[in-house]
């Protein structure tokens, strides 16, 4: 009997003892599924960076299925395009079809301002100048630079007859502004200026409508305005007007890109090979219209995206340098970024090249004219 009840109890120890091992494995069990569960979680919403970083090394057959895990797959791509030269190129790709040869369906839409539109994700893809891009993108505003679009397209310009010959002329006076102080206008006007190591509190800066700067500059109102090129040209031609300091012509400036290709940024980071084939297209465009410019202007002009005089267009287009390599459009920021910082306009504590890395992610593409360009560019 004895003997008997040593044994229950001996079997009651390890009954006990096999249920406390399996409550613990359970629960041990249980936290690692938790704590995998979590890894993955994390995984899975770093994959858009990750997708984004390896792209460049997959083969065509990988990107496709990579591309089919993306949610713009399938989708409608709205492109804020206003028409115009310097930001005609979307346009002409989308005409061309160079869009559609990479799967893609995109249409353009007609936008009021490009920082709202895409910020607020109205649309996915734009072009305008950096002037006027750049401090915004930086403030945090949802997007980021992908490509250069082209040199040049404005000037600083006064009157043919006037005093005022070059810039150091203008100290203490006004200059015209006609999309107001703090736009891209003013903003280039502050880098013409700190070139010949003027102060800009040296200088009186006046909101002026385009439409009135040739009036107000007669009127003494303003004695200088910065202008697009292709407004001025024919107040060049007619006598009216000088230009004495040009993003277009000027050799500290001429080979700056002036405009680039801008995506809201949560949507590239989500999209990473959809915004691959949006650039390699907007690549291949460039191409197109530096090697058929007055073609790429009549398709600007067919549909409307451009007015005026055709053959002033072309010559336009023609000063213009549409293929900006991604090492020039990034030397072109870095010293933007740096002169920005220097005048005040950009406020981040954070120094040029951080800056640099927040809004300029460009794709590994080259233009036809490159060392390195491979013809399955296209």
């Amino acid at each position: 009997m004895k003997r008997i009840l040593i044994l229950l109890l001996a079997g009651l120890l390890v009954l006990s003892g096999c249920g406390k091992n399996t409550v613990e494995d359970k629960k041990e069990e249980k936290l690692e599924t938790k704590t995998e569960a979590k890894e993955n979680k994390e995984v899975a919403e770093e994959k858009p960076s990750e997708v984004a970083k390896s792209i460049d090394d997959m083969t065509e057959a990988e990107l496709e299925e990579a591309w089919k895990s993306e949610e713009a797959y399938g989708k409608l791509i709205q492109i804020g395009f206003n028409g115009g030269l310097c930001t005609g190129g979307a346009g002409i790709a989308h005409a061309l079809g160079y869009f559609k040869d990479e799967g893609l369906d995109v249409e353009l839409v007609k936008m009021q301002g490009v920082i709202d539109a895409l910020g607020t994700a109205k649309v996915d893809m734009s072009c305008t100048h950096i002037a006027e891009l750049l401090v915004p993108a930086v403030n945090g505003v949802d997007m980021v630079f992908k490509k250069g679009t082209q040199t040049g397209c404005k000037s600083l310009y006064v009157l043919k007859d006037g005093p005022i010959n070059k810039v150091t002329d203008l100290v203490g006076k006004a200059i015209g502004l006609p999309n107001g102080i703090g736009g891209s206008d003013h903003n280039i006007a502050l880098r013409f200026i700190n070139r010949d190591n003027i102060d800009p509190k040296d200088i009186k800066w006046k909101p002026v409508e385009s439409s009135a700067v040739i009036l107000a500059m007669q009127n003494g109102e303003v004695d200088g305005a910065i202008l697009s090129d292709q407004f001025a040209e024919k107040f060049i031609q007619d006598g009216t007007l000088k230009m004495i300091r040009s993003l277009t012509y000027d050799d500290d400036f001429k080979h700056e890109p002036c405009c680039v290709y801008v995506f809201n940024k949560t949507f590239a980071q989500n999209n990473p090979v959809t915004v691959k084939k949006m650039t390699k297209a907007l690549f291949r465009v460039s191409d197109f219209i530096a090697h058929n410019t007055k073609e790429a202007t009549q398709i600007l002009f067919d549909n409307s995206w451009a007015s005026g005089d055709f053959d002033q267009a072309v010559r336009m287009m023609e000063s213009y340098d549409w293929q900006v390599s991604n090492d020039e459009t990034a030397y072109t920021l870095t010293r933007i970024i740096d002169d920005y910082k220097k005048f005040g306009v950009l406020t981040s504590d954070k120094s040029v090249d951080e800056i640099l890395d927040m809004v300029w992610e460009p794709e590994a593409y080259k233009h036809d004219n490159e060392d390195g360009y491979q013809a399955s560019n296209k």
